[in-house]
């Protein structure tokens, strides 16, 4: 606790679901002020509203990380910066290039380059496991991301103080768009969609996701990303074990929820990855995360293997786990 304490933090995308939970941690840690940042108008009244109680050392700013000059306004005299903002959505992203690059890429740059111009103490960067390989707009504008995250990390100069790094996760359950709330909405109409059954994801749920980005902020040296260990779920089996729960919550049996199968949407996989082969080579391994390190760093030669969703899967006994986790 004692890294945050009497830190001023500056948290961009704050009043979304990993931005706002990221912001009642961080309060637990005695921060001087945090400085909630977004476009969302509403959400920063209603999240002002939440946190009355705390207004004291709360700021909320209205603002776009695509405009530098507000950025560097709202970053003045920043401690800790977490870059949380961005288009998440992949069927949105594919639709929406243009606008995924002007926020995920540009805006990631404005973020990194007021950062340095300001000296702040660290940079925290939000990724995501679509950014392994990836195959879609979103996937490859969070790619950008990272590497331009790791790479500003390296060419800031002697004189700069300013630390920059990465966290990567896969699906947060209870985020808005996450596959749970969704599923809680289709059983009370008495059925549910899947897109694949033969599909995997990796899931983890928001307190763990949080707990990795505050470690992340106070283990980070300079260009790493920090991956959490998740467990792979089967797609199918995940929502087979939410419907015999939630099911009876809404007076159905849960034979009475008709499964459908509705095809792959625009830029999914069927398998996500947690990191490359090419990675494998610069990984620094925890008892619960890996760290990749930058570039220049070799680290060994563990063959061509990677790390995927398809892999061992969690049990639905497991699966139940997870679930009573949240």
């Amino acid at each position: 606790m004692a890294f945050y304490q009497n830190k001023t933090i500056l948290v961009t995308g704050g009043v979304g679901s990993i931005g706002s939970e990221l912001v009642r941690k961080l309060l637990k840690h005695d921060p001087r002020v945090i400085r909630i940042f977004d476009n969302n108008e509403s959400g920063l009244f209603d999240l002002e509203h939440e946190l009355r109680l705390e207004r004291k050392k709360i700021r909320f700013l209205v603002g776009d990380i695509r405009d530098k000059v507000r950025l560097k306004m709202a970053m003045e005299d920043t401690d800790v910066v977490f870059h949380v903002a961005a288009l998440k959505h992949v069927p949105s992203c594919e639709y929406n290039p243009f606008e995924a690059v002007q926020t995920n890429v540009l805006g990631t740059q404005n973020v990194i380059e007021a950062a340095l111009e300001i000296n702040v103490e660290k940079v925290i960067n939000i990724s995501t496991d679509k950014a392994v390989n990836p195959i879609n707009v979103m996937g490859a504008t969070k790619l950008l991301a990272e590497r331009l995250t790791a790479t500003a990390d390296q060419y800031k100069g002697a004189k700069k103080r300013t630390i920059l790094a990465s966290v990567r996760f896969g699906n947060v359950l209870e985020s808005r768009g996450s596959v749970l709330p969704l599923l809680r909405a289709q059983i009370k109409e008495k059925f549910v969609t899947i897109t694949d059954p033969a599909m995997t994801r990796f899931f983890m749920p928001r307190s763990k996701a949080i707990e990795l980005v505050l470690r992340a902020g106070e283990m980070a040296k300079g260009g790493e990303t920090f991956i959490l260990k998740m467990p792979a779920v089967r797609i199918f089996d995940f929502v087979k074990v939410v419907i015999v729960d939630l099911a009876p919550q809404y007076g159905f049996s849960p034979e009475e929820i008709e499964i459908k199968t509705i095809g792959e949407r625009p830029g999914e996989k069927t398998h996500e990855e947690l990191m490359t082969a090419e990675e494998m080579l610069r990984v620094k391994e925890t008892d619960d995360m890996f760290i990749l390190m930058p570039n220049q760093v070799k680290l060994r030669d563990v063959g061509n293997k990677g790390y995927f969703s398809k892999g061992s899967f969690l049990s639905k006994e497991e699966i139940e786990k997870l679930l009573k986790e949240i």
